[in-house]
């Protein structure tokens, strides 16, 4: 009956015009953000902060959800017409999907995308109104070293999951923590890395870092490959798929729900890792393991499915303990913050009309997803003819007045600029932005909860292995690192993340 009211409570409030207009908003750009090559939920969302001043804290978290979880269904449209992935997450979908186009039935890969991507959202939907729960209550059980040692337990993941070279991934998490630093010190009000600049008193700005990292950098990395654009010229044809064809499509439905809504929890890997997990495992399910790769539609149908349930059960650590599960989370977390909302267990019991309304809104969201990206799906084919050179102009534009419009202060876009290159620089010798961002946007949460549990203990650090959570996640994050340092697994993940 609590669940009933709670989910009464989060329809009355997702369902307000005001809630529904930007949900709507959300959703939209999402698909276009992913049907668009080059941009990404990352980018946008980073651009759309400092907009954020000027809504409710309502209205733009669930418009920055629906971007994000809208990305995963635009993504796919470019992989099956293109074989050019609008997000990372949609790669494995153009293996199968792109060879269904070149045989004629473009349509019947879009509609198995879209009705799969619908059911695994609404699942993971109810995943996390039946989990969301239990962990808030489980958090507000956590004390100060418990929460030290679930965040470096999360930093931890982050660094195992993320791409490329584990030492960069702890390199730019380090980095991150570092930044993070910079400030004036809560306990003593001490300036510390400021260098004399009071614009550097409160530390440095998330939005402007934010956009900075994934706005300025990305479009630095996209101007290098311009003009690898293709024109979207497959016949797109009937787009309901025949009886077996849905059939087939059951079970990898099912299973990539299932694997998204379990993998989507974890930091750092969310929808990629669920993407392309469910697609090896429908190669070993299947019978004829040779079609895979050459059209066939289950591995359109699973890893969709995949990636979309955990774009959406990512939503449960930032939730119900405030920590982010991947960049995105990172820059909703920020999101919270700006509107002076404290991210954490506390959000369900002080803010239940925020808490509920943003969960029961992804199904509302799915569902206007269903609608736009099957009817509309000729208007999505149509905007990946738009020229990157059209498109980077005014996405910096708006960059630097969203970003002046925060304090209207030069030394920000100074700051803008700085953290573009910067990010750039980092993107070219291989290192990966997410460690970093969650890394920025955990360093005064970590600190904050390390000193608190010291000044408990009058100062002994055997606090966080004497509690039995708190050694216990510990244990976790040093068996993570150690087992992605073992040579095996070493050589088995380059070799998943080069697949």
């Amino acid at each position: 009956m609590d669940v009933f009211s709670n989910l009464m409570l989060g329809l009355a409030t997702a369902a307000t015009l005001e809630n529904l207009s930007y949900c709507l908003i959300g959703t939209v750009l999402g698909t276009a953000v992913g049907v668009l090559p080059g941009l990404g939920p990352s980018t946008t969302i980073a651009l759309l902060l400092p907009f954020t001043f000027a809504l409710g804290p309502t209205p733009s978290l669930i418009m920055l959800a629906g971007i994000y979880y809208g990305a995963q269904y635009g993504g796919s449209t470019t992989a099956i017409l293109l074989n050019l992935p609008g997000e990372p997450s949609s790669a494995v979908t153009a293996l199968d999907g792109y060879q269904m186009a070149k045989q004629g039935r473009a349509g019947h890969a879009l509609a198995v995308a879209a009705l799969g991507s619908f059911f695994a959202g609404t699942v993971a939907t109810f995943v996390i109104v039946l989990f969301a729960p239990v962990m808030t209550s489980l958090a507000l059980e956590f004390g100060p070293a418990e929460y030290f040692s679930l965040i470096v337990l999360g930093l931890i993941f982050s660094v195992a999951l993320a791409h490329g070279s584990v030492v960069r991934a702890l390199a730019m998490v380090v980095l991150g923590l570092v930044l993070s630093l910079v400030g004036n010190d809560v306990t003593s009000g001490e300036a510390r890395f400021t260098f004399g600049r009071l614009e550097l008193a409160e530390g440095i700005n998330f939005v402007t870092l934010s956009v900075g990292f994934f706005g300025v950098a990305e479009i630095l990395r996209n101007l290098e490959t311009e003009g690898a654009e293709g024109t979207a010229t497959k016949i797109i044809g009937r787009l309901l798929p025949s009886w077996p064809d849905l059939r087939r499509c059951v079970g990898p439905v099912l299973r990539g729900t299932a694997l998204g809504s379990v993998l989507g929890i974890l930091p750092g890997g969310g929808a990629l890792l669920s993407s392309f997990a469910s697609y090896s495992l429908e190669k070993k399910l299947s019978k004829t393991p040779g079609e895979f790769g050459k059209g066939a539609i289950e591995g359109v149908a699973g890893p969709e499915a995949a990636n979309n349930a955990g774009a959406q059960t990512s939503f449960i650590p930032m939730l119900t303990l405030g920590l982010p599960a991947n960049a995105v989370m990172a820059m909703m977390v920020g999101a919270m913050v700006i509107q002076g909302i404290v991210p954490g267990p506390n959000v369900a019991t002080e803010q239940p009309a925020l808490f509920w309304g943003l969960i029961v809104s992804m199904w509302i969201g799915n569902l206007m997803l269903l609608v736009l990206n099957l009817p509309l799906v000729g208007l999505w084919a149509r905007m990946m003819t738009i020229p990157y050179t059209w498109l980077f102009p005014a996405i910096l534009t708006f960059s630097a007045i969203g970003i002046y419009s925060l304090n209207g202060n030069v030394f920000d876009l100074y700051a803008l600029c700085l953290s573009g290159v910067l990010g750039y620089v980092l993107l070219r010798l291989g290192c990966e932005p997410a460690p970093f961002l969650l890394g920025f946007v955990l360093g005064p949460m970590l600190e904050e909860h390390m000193r608190r549990a010291l000044l408990l203990s009058f100062g002994h650090p055997s606090v966080f292995v004497t509690r039995p959570i708190s050694a216990g996640l510990l244990i976790l994050a040093l068996l993570a690192l150690l087992a992605v340092a073992l040579p095996a697994i070493a050589r088995k993940r380059s070799k998943v993340f080069a697949e």
